[in-house]
């Protein structure tokens, strides 16, 4: 029975029908070509040496092989775009599926970049491969009958060698398969580590940890190499043995045809269609690379059906309700980072949430912003459970930003309106509102700048996904240190114009937190208090979390 990875394999290479029933057309004109090629040439040989007239004999010949000429004419081109659309069509499911676990996604960034890269385009490729298999198996086949029509014993010489060649293939999948399988994850375990890296240039480079780092990205690299030198030693053992198979038949069939042309049973232009037909029997032995590309398909959709197994929270169906942005945790946990967090935020109420490193001040307003789910508890916003709320209709009314944004989009504007569709003015305003208006509007093409071509800080970047986030003019602003690369004017200023809407900070300035009208107090993933900064300095602990940041 197919499972999960198989009936992947299938269906992508069903995906473009028309094409692949062109390929298996021409694979089979091109296997009839080549079964009749021999017989054609012994009949061409014969009328040769006989003296007798050759024209048609040669002309056949010649026909036939410009029909598999053009045959493999075929097969060279389609095999590309079979491979191209299935690797699309794959890709976009693997995509989707990784867009849809969002956060909460189990696959590091460079494993999941390595199954959408490199995997889909493995696995891309099982129409051109399993019907290049099925061609050469069926020459092979059809040889031996041939060879048997041409004389019995010469058959019988042949299936002799049938044993060692299912056994040499035998021996090669099973001795390829699981270091195929290996060599593919530590590969995207490098993947992930080299993006971390990368992401990672200037705190590696101002901290002086280069041959710290790269030690750690190419730990796995053993790992690797054995993977990969296992595969080359059961490649190179096939090889060898598939080297030696071929001649070894070869001359075995040829001295059993030098017997038959000596019994007059053969001419020698039977003796050549004796070769040709060896030849093409053992076809599927020199094709036992193709074995090992099979099971690199395989592995790689066995890696990509564990992306589309992995289960997506289940998307909410409900509206949101009326209200000016409660936001409410009822007993909320997130295994790691938060345990049991009861947390009310009236509508309209300006909270800064603080905390040392690590107490879990981005999970909450991951939870309040809807991007992850408690493991237990729940997320409320005006009364309604987020996990409920139609995903679409809770992104129009919550903006979030964070101290390093993503800019996506072509230009400018496009990463101003990303997700929101917002018009030119509310662009503006939103820019206005961020502080980031003057600069765009300075560069060469102002907000049609292609964004690739726009020069920004780490802050204006800052400031352009705030306004980001403001373009939607949503219900609800959560900012998780949105404003930490402002200096202390400009980040006064862009909250003094953030309107009475629900706003939740994550801050690490005493500063904005005297601003809020509460100040979240966060704590080894528990809410150590909660109420104004003014009270809450009265405690040593709460003042030392600022003293802590700076």
């Amino acid at each position: 029975m197919a499972g999960p990875a198989d009936r992947l394999l299938i269906s992508a290479a069903l995906l473009d029908r028309p094409r692949l029933v062109a390929l298996i057309v021409a694979s089979l004109v091109s296997a009839g070509a080549g079964l009749l090629l021999p017989g054609a040439l012994a009949t061409a040989t014969d009328a040769v040496l006989s003296g007798r007239s050759s024209t048609g004999a040669v002309v056949r010949l010649l026909a036939i092989g410009v029909a598999e000429i053009a045959a493999d004419a075929v097969i060279v081109v389609l095999p590309a775009r079979l491979t191209g659309n299935a690797s699309a069509w794959l890709r976009r499911k693997v995509t989707d599926r990784l867009l849809a676990l969002g956060t909460g996604s189990p696959f590091a960034p460079g494993d999941a970049v390595s199954r959408v890269s490199g995997d889909c385009a493995a696995a891309g490729g099982v129409a051109a491969v399993v019907v290049r298999l099925a061609a050469t198996g069926l020459m092979s086949s059809g040889a031996v009958v041939l060879l048997a029509l041409l004389d019995w014993r010469l058959a019988l010489v042949f299936l002799g060698s049938l044993p060692f060649a299912l056994l040499l293939a035998r021996s090669h999948l099973r001795g390829t398969a699981k270091d195929v399988l290996a060599y593919q994850r530590v590969s995207g375990e490098l993947s992930a580590r080299l993006l971390d890296a990368v992401a990672g240039l200037r705190t590696i480079a101002a901290s002086g940890t280069a041959d710290a780092e790269a030690a750690r990205v190419l730990r796995p690299l053993p790992r690797l190499n054995l993977a990969g030198q296992g595969m080359w030693r059961t490649q190179a053992r096939m090889v060898w043995r598939a080297g030696l198979l071929l001649p070894t038949v070869e001359i075995l069939a040829l001295a059993a045809a030098g017997f038959g042309v000596l019994d007059g049973r053969l001419s020698a232009g039977d003796v050549l269609a004796a070769l040709g037909y060896v030849a093409l029997g053992l076809g599927l032995a020199t094709q036992i690379p193709l074995l090992t590309t099979l099971s690199r398909i395989r592995s790689a959709a066995l890696r990509i059906t564990e992306v589309l197994d992995a289960e997506p929270p289940p998307r909410g169906t409900l509206g949101l309700l009326p209200g000016n942005g409660a936001l409410e945790l009822r007993g909320a946990t997130v295994h790691g980072a938060l345990a049991d967090v009861d947390l009310t935020i009236p509508g309209g109420c300006f909270a800064a949430v603080v905390g040392s490193s690590g107490s879990g001040k981005s999970t909450v307003v991951s939870l309040l912003a809807g991007l992850r789910r408690p493991d237990a508890g729940q997320v409320l916003l005006d009364g309604r459970d987020l996990a409920v709320v139609r995903p679409d209709e809770l992104r129009a009314v919550v903006g979030y930003a964070s101290a390093e944004p993503a800019l996506l989009g072509a230009t400018v504007a496009d990463a101003v309106a990303y997700g929101s569709w917002a018009s030119v003015p509310a662009i503006d305003k939103a820019c206005r509102t961020a502080r980031i208006h003057d600069i765009l509007a300075r560069l060469p093409h102002g907000y049609d700048t292609l964004l690739a071509e726009t020069p920004l800080s780490g802050g204006e970047s800052a400031r352009v996904g705030l306004a980001r986030a403001l373009a939607r003019n949503p219900r609800v602003l959560l900012l998780d240190d949105a404003t930490a690369s402002l200096d202390t004017i400009t980040e006064r200023a862009v909250t003094a114009e953030l309107g009475r809407r629900t706003r939740v900070v994550v801050t690490h300035r005493a500063a904005m937190a005297a601003r809020a009208d509460v100040v979240v107090w966060l704590a080894a993933g528990q809410i150590r208090a909660v109420g104004p900064h003014a009270r809450l300095w009265q405690m040593p602990g709460y003042r030392a979390v600022f003293t802590e940041e700076t």
